[in-house]
């Protein structure tokens, strides 16, 4: 029998939510600003980026299929404490091996951990909540994540510009740590489910099964997911690269202001989703589905400013000013959308298949994000001097992608 919202389980729940993603934030704040600052070069930076999300993907339908038979919680004290030691091991390799290598593999399996976790994470909440509370669930959950990467980068940036790495590793391997050992006191309603043979044929039947489920019975699943590759492959990715890059290489900043800046910045994206989180949660009866287009036109609207700001200011306060702003807006509608998006999926999906049919859509759209990632870091590279024109054709290409969304949407009926 689920339980309410704010029982013993769903707080603890959030509390390690907390504890972890902020740990996530940080590391994953550091790390790649790191090898920025080593290199210099976004085409580098693109690329590794890109590579770290390969292990997301393919790992992100294994953490689905694995959320729906194994015990949510389990999954989640194992990943936290796996995460844990591989930060350990990379402090204690740092000083004496190929840094740019032991980034790369360090990010690639930090993602890769991410991309399995997820799944379980957002598979629990049918399990511990009711049907009507989804959307308040989900808000609560998206509101953590925001605020914890609020915090993270926030605070990664001003112990990075004053202290260095080292503090940051200890501090984030000590959080995953610790919510590893909350988390073994959270209780999850589990039911085994029949295998259907081995492990290898287990896992084929059931992803089948799922894009099954998305392409027949649910096809409007397929059509969201479609948008949302989309808007990672030419506006989230597009952030994702052009934020670290314009505020420590392009911008006219000192570069201990520019880290410790771009820190702030990086807050202000997860203050957007505070917002967007909050928004989803009090608006969440005005959410309608068949309404998400405008949100999708608004994300696609919010970058434009940030290409006219690099035209017409050499300022480079000025310019980060307008470049955090528009992020931030970015963040507010984007998380009200993915709220909005998530408790539709969850409400559509049978609970023995919600944690299959959310790693289908994790990796699938997850898979543009790489190639997103790449593409920016050689499209900045190539246009030096230019960064607007890549902002400019980022923004044109999200907003014809939106105006699709928005008539694609539109034939959503309410319920």
């Amino acid at each position: 029998m689920k339980q309410k919202l704010f029982s013993k389980d769903f707080i603890l729940v959030v509390i390690g939510q907390i504890i972890s993603l902020f740990g996530n934030a940080a590391i994953r704040f550091a790390l790649p600003l790191y090898l920025l600052n080593l290199t210099g070069s976004s085409a580098i930076y693109g690329t590794v980026t890109a590579c770290a999300f390969i292990p997301a993907i393919l790992l992100s339908p294994v953490g689905g299929i694995v959320a729906d038979r194994v015990n949510k919680r389990n999954i989640m004290v194992v990943l936290d404490f796996f995460t844990g030691a591989v930060i350990l091991v990379f402090a204690l390799l740092m000083d004496g091996a190929d840094l740019i290598l032991l980034l790369t593999v360090t990010l690639m399996l930090l993602y890769g951990i991410a991309g399995a976790y997820q799944p379980s994470v957002q598979a629990s909440i049918p399990a511990l909540v009711e049907r009507d509370d989804y959307m308040a669930a989900n808000s609560i959950i998206n509101t953590v994540q925001s605020f914890a990467s609020l915090i993270g980068p926030v605070l990664g940036g001003i112990l990075y510009s004053t202290y260095g790495l080292k503090p940051i590793l200890w501090v984030c391997m000590f959080c995953f740590f610790l919510s590893g050992v909350m988390e073994l006191f959270i209780k999850i309603p589990y039911r085994k489910q029949a295998s259907q043979g081995g492990v290898l044929k287990t896992a084929q039947t059931d992803f089948a099964e799922s894009v099954r489920f998305i392409r027949k019975e649910k096809p409007v699943i397929g059509k969201t997911l479609l948008v949302i590759c989309g808007i990672n492959l030419f506006l989230a990715a597009m952030i994702l690269v052009a934020l670290p890059y314009l505020v420590t290489e392009v911008l006219d900043l000192e570069a201990a202001q520019a880290n410790r800046l771009y820190g702030f910045a990086e807050g202000a994206l997860a203050a957007g989703g505070i917002f967007g989180g909050i928004g989803a949660g009090i608006f969440a009866n005005k959410l309608a589905v068949h309404k998400a287009g405008k949100l999708v036109i608004f994300c696609a609207l919010c970058v434009f400013p940030i290409s006219i700001s690099l035209i017409l200011f050499s300022s480079g306060i000025v310019n980060y000013i307008v470049i955090t702003a528009c992020c931030f807006a970015v963040m507010v509608f984007s998380t009200m959308l993915t709220v909005q998006m998530m408790s539709f999926i969850q409400t559509e999906t049978p609970q023995n298949l919600v944690g299959k049919v959310l790693s289908v859509i994790f990796t699938v759209s997850m898979c543009t994000q790489p190639l997103g990632n790449a593409l920016y870091g050689i499209l900045f590279e190539i246009c030096k001097g230019y960064e607007y024109a890549v902002v400019l054709f980022s923004g044109a290409v999200s907003l014809i992608i939106a105006i699709g969304a928005k008539n694609t949407f539109s034939k959503f009926s309410e319920e």
